[in-house]
């Protein structure tokens, strides 16, 4: 079976973390998410995978090749212009191999999902729909579109941003496509899947089918959700066969030195080649490759960008910290502050307390 992977966003959310790697790269308990999602559609029996890839495509096949080592074939198709979602599905047709009335799964490339694929494509084909959706259920669903189904579980709409929804599911960024709804998706030009797409298959009496649950879900597109999703595929509240290590409270990776000390806890990472000093905190943080956190340190919630330097005694806390910086001793850094690549913030520059402690 073919699947398709979307991987071709900026990540613009994320920086200054994807300023050197696209989002789907980024590295979330310990492997990138892609290999996450790779990892996830083997599991469920699919053998290839299309990367749909546009931003620094070429760091896709620098890292996972033909896909043998993952258990997968791998294709790779780069989109020279922003296509919008649909676009981008249109963009890799010429690529799959199934049949006309064949599934074809198309994964979200920045979404971190315990859906349960086979079930998925299993209510896709008893249903006979040209689409099925895999719809989430969300505590507020205001600031997203919605979708409203029927009794039988098809859809009946797609609605936009209301401040009274009539249901609390969402577009959850999986779809199950027919191939020839692929086919029929206009070429070599922006199209969205929501706005034009899914409406106007509705509007021609084309079936869309609906697969809600309430597994496990996450939009990684922020700092603080990406910190929450290593934090928890770590501790094991979402399960991954692409983790590089045991569940616990910290995930430390080959190479890494980290002091007898020092404290980790809260689902941390801890990169390839990391050194993490005597008396350090690290909670619930994800420490890219290389980075090296100093005596006494604090690190709670952030993200340490690869061989960025933080001095002794230094606090961060809900914080980005990009590739290559240097935070030197006595600087307190809260409340979603974004340091930079290779910038340095020099010895007591920002404090958010009164005075040192």
């Amino acid at each position: 079976m073919d699947a398709v992977m979307l991987v071709g966003g900026k990540g613009t959310r994320l920086r200054p973390l994807t300023m050197s790697a696209p989002k789907p790269m980024l590295p979330v308990a310990g492997v990138p998410v892609t290999a996450h999602m790779l990892a996830r559609a083997r599991d469920a029996g699919i053998d290839r995978v299309v990367l749909a890839t546009s931003y620094k495509a070429e760091v896709f096949e620098e890292y996972f090749g033909d896909g043998s080592a993952h258990g997968l074939e791998l294709a790779y198709v780069t989109e020279t212009e922003p296509l919008g979602t649909g676009g981008a599905i249109r963009n890799v047709a010429d690529f799959l191999r199934s049949g006309p009335d064949d599934p074809v799964v198309i994964f979200n490339g920045d979404i971190l999902s315990g859906l349960d694929i086979q079930a998925l494509i299993a209510r896709h084909t008893d249903s006979g729909a040209a689409v099925t959706l895999h719809l989430t259920e969300v505590d507020d669903p205001r600031a997203f579109g919605v979708v409203p189904t029927d009794a039988s579980g098809r859809v009946t709409e797609f609605l936009e941003k209301t401040p009274d929804p009539p249901t609390n599911l969402i577009n959850a960024g999986c779809y199950v496509f027919r191939r020839s709804v692929i086919d029929e998706i206009p070429a070599g030009r922006p199209v969205s899947v929501e706005r034009e797409t899914f409406p106007g298959l509705l509007a021609a009496g084309v079936p869309i089918a609906a697969y809600p649950d309430s597994t496990y879900w996450l939009d990684l597109g922020t700092p603080a959700a990406f910190v929450r999703g290593s934090r928890d595929l770590v501790q094991g509240r979402i399960a991954s066969s692409a983790l590089p290590g045991p569940v616990g409270e910290a995930l430390v990776l080959s190479g890494a030195v980290v002091a007898s000390d020092a404290k980790l806890f809260g689902g941390a990472t801890v990169g390839v080649g990391v050194t993490v000093g005597g008396g350090a905190t690290i909670d619930g943080a994800v420490l890219f490759d290389g980075a090296t956190i100093g005596t006494g340190a604090t690190v709670r919630d952030s993200v340490i960008g690869r061989d960025a330097v933080i001095g002794e005694g230094v606090v961060l806390e809900g914080v980005v910290i990009g590739d290559g910086a240097r935070i030197e001793p006595g600087n307190e850094l809260r409340a979603g502050v974004r340091v930079f690549p290779g910038s340095t913030l020099s010895a007591g520059s920002i404090r958010f307390s009164s005075d040192r402690v």
